[in-house]
């Protein structure tokens, strides 16, 4: 894994703030009941700053944040969402579903938040797999790696 860049872990905190207020607002307008479509913009705000996130963990860590423990946990977040235009009447446990999700996968050790499914075993902070991230391989073309 590769330690954030300069201004990732603000634009990370920002996005992370963006898509917490957005996701709320989601969950609560579900839960009293408001319209759907005056939930959307909550809706879009929650799929553009969740995009933006796993975006931006793919270019600080690399492809292989897809298989670690904390990737798997959005992607398993995602598929709950995405069930919920078929299990519409349970769109409130469903987005407290989500919401226990990610409480415990961004609390729980870093033994399983970074335990690759991949390499089978978790991996540490600077390890090199070559899969470099899309940083590491500008970095690397402009100093002639």
């Amino acid at each position: 894994m590769t330690r954030p860049q300069t201004g990732t872990r603000a634009l990370s905190i920002a996005l992370r703030t963006l898509h917490l207020v957005s996701f709320g607002i989601l969950l609560g307008g579900h839960a009293f009941a408001i319209e759907s479509n005056q939930l959307l913009p909550a809706l879009y705000l929650t799929i553009a700053s969740g995009a933006g996130l796993i975006a931006l963990e793919v270019y600080v860590i690399g492809l292989y944040w897809l298989f670690l423990g904390k990737g798997i946990m959005v992607f398993l977040k995602l598929a709950i969402v995405l069930a919920i235009p078929f299990f519409w009447e349970s769109r409130v446990f469903l987005l407290l579903l989500v919401v226990v999700i990610a409480s415990v996968g961004s609390h729980m050790p870093a033994r399983y938040r970074h335990y690759s499914f991949l390499h089978r075993r978790v991996v540490q902070t600077g390890e090199k797999f070559g899969m470099a991230s899309p940083r590491e391989e500008v970095a690397d073309s402009v100093i002639g790696k």
